[in-house]
Order: C-alpha cells, then sequence, then structure tokens
C-alpha cells in the first residue's frame, strides 16, 4: 500500500520535503502513520506527533484507517491571529505539552502567563455525577469546536486587548483518572495586564459553547455529563 504524504508550514521546514511517498503493508492508521514518520524523521518527531492530519481534505482521528492511494497532510496546529500574537487551537488525543504551550503563547513582549488546566478526578460529589470514575471520555464536533474555540478567543480580545497569546485546548478520546483534559493560557506583557480574568473567562466559555462531550466511565456503569447553555435565538451563542 502507498500514501501521498504532505508536510506544510512547519512541518514541510523541520522534515525538509514537501512530500513524499509512505509503502506499508497491512493495515495502517493515522496514528501507525505518525509512529512510521516520526521513525523516519526523528528531528521531526515532536511535530509530527503534534501536528494535525487531514486524509483526502478531511480532518482526520488517531484511528482513521488509511487506504491505498489516499492523500495525508500534516499540518501545524496553530492558526489565526497575527505573528505578534499567537493563537493556538487544538483538539489533540495526545496529552498536553503545558511547557509547549507556554513557550508557543510567549512573544518578546510578554511577562506573564496564566494557565488553567483540567484533571480528571477519580471521586466527586457533585449532582448528576459519577461518585467514582475510572476514566473520562471526550468527543466533538470538530469543525465546530474549532470554529467556536476562535470565537472565545475573539471576544478575550475584545475584553482584555492587552492580552497577547491565547491556547485554547482540549483532549479527545479516553482519559484515566489524573490526565490533563483541557488548558486555556492566556500570556500579557504584565500579570495585571487581564491574563487571569482572561484565563477565567476563557476555560467558562469553553465549557459553554464549545461542543465536546464528555462521558463519566465507572466500574459498573457511565454516563454523559451535559450542560445547560442554550441559544436563545439564532446566531446567538
Amino acid at each position: 500500500m502507498s500514501v501521498r504524504v504532505l508536510f506544510f508550514a512547519t512541518l514541510r521546514d523541520v522534515v525538509g520535503q514537501r512530500e513524499i511517498a509512505l509503502e506499508t503493508s497491512g493495515e495502517l492508521t493515522v496514528a501507525g502513520l505518525r509512529d512510521a514518520l516520526a521513525t523516519r524523521f526523528p528531528d521531526a518527531s515532536a511535530h509530527i506527533q503534534a501536528a494535525l492530519c487531514a486524509v483526502n481534505e478531511e480532518y482526520a482521528q488517531a484511528g482513521t484507517i488509511l487506504a491505498d492511494g489516499d492523500e495525508v497532510a500534516l499540518f501545524p496546529p496553530v492558526s489565526g491571529g497575527l505573528a505578534e500574537k499567537p493563537e493556538i487551537f487544538r483538539l489533540p488525543y495526545e496529552p498536553i505539552d503545558h511547557d509547549e504551550l507556554v513557550r508557543a503563547v510567549t512573544t518578546s513582549e510578554v511577562g506573564a502567563v496564566v494557565m488553567f488546566t483540567g484533571i480528571v478526578r477519580g471521586k466527586t460529589s457533585r449532582p448528576g455525577h459519577l461518585p467514582e470514575t475510572t476514566d473520562l471520555y471526550y468527543e466533538a464536533y470538530h469543525s465546530m469546536a474549532l470554529s467556536k474555540m476562535r470565537q472565545v478567543v475573539v471576544e478575550i480580545r475584545e475584553r482584555w486587548p492587552r492580552v497577547v497569546g491565547i491556547a485554547c485546548v482540549q483532549r479527545l478520546g479516553t482519559l484515566r483518572v489524573g490526565e490533563n483534559t483541557v488548558l486555556i493560557a492566556c500570556s500579557a506583557a504584565h500579570r495585571d495586564d487581564g491574563c487571569f480574568e482572561a484565563a477565567r473567562y476563557g476555560i467558562d466559555r469553553l465549557k459553554e459553547i464549545v461542543p465536546v462531550w464528555k462521558q463519566e466511565v465507572g466500574v459498573e456503569r457511565s454516563v454523559w455529563i451535559t450542560g445547560d447553555h442554550e441559544p436563545t435565538a439564532p446566531g446567538d451563542t
């Protein structure tokens, strides 16, 4: 089986090629392709594992099975914004690299970064939740989720114009107790330039309008956790 692999932007630079043909035998998933590419281009391994992936011009997940002749594109997850005001939107299945994201939202003018990160908890006493959880499972309406993440960033910039960089990351798939689930990071020149307030607003707004759903999995049963926000009119958020 042969697939055509295209590299864009920073991926093209670190790999040193615009495209390659990858030959393989047997079944190949997107995750397997990433591993094969990371072995072939070890210096680009971190970029390959963090990149977004599209198969035949449609976003693909780690478990997507590739077919002979497929066109696979890898490209960086950073989109939107100007270079001096970085904006990051991601829906990864892989663990969140907090240090990498702090670097990504830090420019030469930044002196403060405020980050909120969520963790899978094993026990809770909140109504509607399982008292004990072994796993969480997250799924998303992918294209709309990214669009709504961008909306959250626009709203943050309208309210706190001194915020410089913003990262909005929500993991998908099955996560174990203690693993990170979500991250909002906001950077600014100084700690009193709105980055604390922006990060709090960002996580609250993400939970409200970004179409991502969580299923709590326990030993004996599982339950989907839903919110209560509903648009009141067409176009309302």
